[in-house]
């Protein structure tokens, strides 16, 4: 989670959120014309706007998408209570916690990340138990949440700052690490996959077979789920 890959980009950093400067402009100080552009510019930039994620939605979110694996459904409605609780869309919370964890509460990287939403250790405060999956849900959504609201809602942007810490979002793409750029590829479609409504993900699928079997199936084996 607040992870953002650093040197050996297997570990967190953060990255706090650039701000930037806004201003307003008078529409009665403009031409017509300029309104007219002004007003085409806007319509072409929502309709071009990549997987926003508003707040409205994710809070009356009630389930999580049936696309994602065993491990995951076994946490569906913490993962609904986490989400609505850091209004959150459920079904990105899911895909977060498909990626790195696939539903164990005691995985660990060997960078040291810990648990469902592999959380690094500077994260958490004195005496916190990080493989608790209250705990660290709360660190690990409290970043995602930082991460989306500096993507302006970009929920495609909001995944590489996750991984590539929230820095990565003011940048050009192609400055992202492999691992941030891999993350998004998967994370990306499968949420969208889920958010439409789809019975199945091809992308999860792929995600699966290259790199999500093993740790799934450790994960099921500590969920004792007996698969």
């Amino acid at each position: 989670m607040p992870r953002a890959r650093s040197k050996n980009h297997d570990d967190w950093q953060t990255a706090a959120p650039q701000q930037n400067g806004s201003g307003c402009l008078s529409l009665y100080s403009l031409s017509l014309l300029a309104v007219f552009m002004i007003v085409g510019c806007i319509t072409a930039l929502a309709l071009n706007n990549p997987i926003k994620t508003s707040a409205a939605s994710q809070t009356n979110s009630t389930a999580i998408s049936p696309v994602f694996t065993r491990e995951v459904q076994y946490w569906a409605a913490d993962i609904t209570r986490w989400a609505n609780a850091s209004s959150l869309d459920p079904n990105l919370v899911a895909v977060i916690l498909q990626i790195e964890s696939c539903g164990d509460p005691s995985a660990r990287s060997s960078a040291g990340a810990m648990g469902l939403f592999q959380v690094m250790p500077f994260h958490f405060h004195s005496g916190e138990n990080p493989y608790s999956p209250e705990t660290n849900a709360l660190r690990g959504l409290n970043y995602l949440a930082r991460s989306l609201q500096a993507a302006n809602g970009n929920a495609r942007l909001a995944l590489a700052g996750y991984n590539g810490g929230i820095g990565v979002i003011s940048r050009n793409e192609w400055t992202w690490h492999a691992q941030t750029k891999r993350y998004v590829y998967y994370g990306a479609p499968i949420y969208e996959d889920a958010r439409n409504g789809m019975a199945s993900s091809p992308m999860l699928d792929e995600w699966y077979r290259k790199y999500g079997a093993g740790l799934c199936r450790t994960a099921n084996q500590r969920l004792g789920l007996n698969d």
